[in-house]
């Protein structure tokens, strides 16, 4: 298990018989009639690596949080360990649903989905073809795994993808094979772009790997959950980094009108929403105006 903030209490619950560690954020009043926020991270990313500002300002305003990590990774159980499946982590995330409705204090008709990145994805997914949802906040969301590819060869060496895709493959078809989350430019990683090594390294919490298997590029080559979109009926906010280098903000846009969302811009990067960055305090305000509008309107 992991430790908890002081503001939140760990839990437990099962997803396919591995047990997810998750951490429950408790509503500061029932202003909103006790809405619970299922919260997820993006790219081999854990809940004690920045997710711990948003839950707690959501619970300020009076809503529960239910964070977790999904299986393989940070606290939780399962194996392999540091592999991104994306079936995975839906199915992961479909559990977390389920036992967020279970939290006491919580009204189980008002489940809000929450995901950052790769999770903002997951969060379209998970909603689409649902009528048990009663919204869903979508930030610098990452829908368009050949978009992201697209953009990845305007900021990353040729040679270094070319190099984790070799790797790719061989963990693909073999032995798993790891390369490092983050790493400078020229390096070996997942995420080389200039400044995401110190940008990941600078929310990381203890229980946060560096490591992931380097197959998660195929996985992200036919991963499309825009395409669902159009299948939520549920009022959605999408939060777009208009200059991120990592999740194609045209994409987030595209699923963000299929999905008739409500669409805020901020002029910044893919990292520069989580808590000591310019533009964090105003990402949570309007996940809060949101809630509001959701739950006392």
């Amino acid at each position: 298990m992991s430790t908890a903030p002081r503001t939140a209490t760990t839990t437990t619950f099962l997803s396919e018989g591995d047990t997810i560690d998750a951490w429950h954020f408790a509503a500061a009043d029932d202003r909103l009639g006790n809405p619970v926020v299922v919260m997820a991270h993006g790219l081999a990313g854990t809940k004690d690596s920045g997710l711990a500002s948003f839950g707690e300002s959501l619970a300020a305003a009076g809503a529960h949080v239910l964070a977790f990590d999904y299986r393989g990774f940070g606290a939780s159980g399962g194996s392999p360990r540091q592999t991104v499946s994306m079936a995975g982590q839906l199915a992961d995330y479909r559990a977390a649903v389920d036992a967020a409705r279970k939290l006491p204090g919580v009204d189980p008709a008002r489940v809000v989905l929450w995901g950052v990145s790769l999770a903002g994805g997951h969060v379209m997914a998970a909603a689409s073809g649902r009528d048990d949802i009663a919204g869903v906040i979508s930030l610098t969301p990452l829908v368009d795994g050949p978009a992201a590819g697209r953009l990845a060869l305007r900021h990353h060496s040729k040679a270094s993808i070319a190099r984790s895709t070799a790797l790719g493959v061989r963990s693909k078809v073999g032995r798993t094979r790891m390369m490092p989350v983050a790493a400078r430019p020229g390096e070996l990683g997942a995420l080389t772009i200039s400044g995401a090594y110190e940008d990941y390294l600078s929310i990381a919490g203890p229980t946060w790997v560096n490591e992931v298997d380097a197959a998660v590029g195929l996985e992200l080559g036919g991963h499309r959950p825009g395409k669902l979109a159009k299948g939520i009926t549920a009022p959605m906010l999408v939060q777009i980094a208009d200059f991120d280098r990592s999740a194609p903000p045209q994409a987030a846009a595209k699923a963000a009108f299929a999905a008739k969302a409500l669409v805020r811009h901020y002029p910044c990067d893919h990292f520069d929403v989580y808590a000591g960055k310019r533009w964090h305090d105003a990402v949570v305000a309007h996940q809060v105006s949101f809630l509001e509008r959701l739950f006392l309107a």
